[in-house]
């Protein structure tokens, strides 16, 4: 099933993007929705990537010591 939408945008930009369809010969509207996948799908994968990184760090026997590290000693030249 599929809706509609009505969007609100500067002339000049619409007139720019009817351009953008016209050269990939396909349609303001297939435009619109691809550009709609594509951001659910990337916001999908990033959840996905960050919920995977919280798992194997909670896995993880790995220890870091920060002692004796500080900001000023990481720009110091020898």
């Amino acid at each position: 099933m599929t809706k509609n939408l009505t969007l609100s945008v500067p002339e000049k930009l619409l007139e720019r993007f009817r351009l953008l369809a016209a050269e990939r010969k396909t349609s303001v509207n297939a435009l619109v929705r691809q550009f709609m996948e594509d951001s659910v799908g990337l916001e999908e994968r990033r959840r996905a990537a960050i919920e995977r990184m919280l798992e194997l760090g909670s896995k993880t026997e790995a220890k870091i010591d920060m002692g004796g590290w500080d900001r000023a000693s990481s720009y110091e030249r020898n």
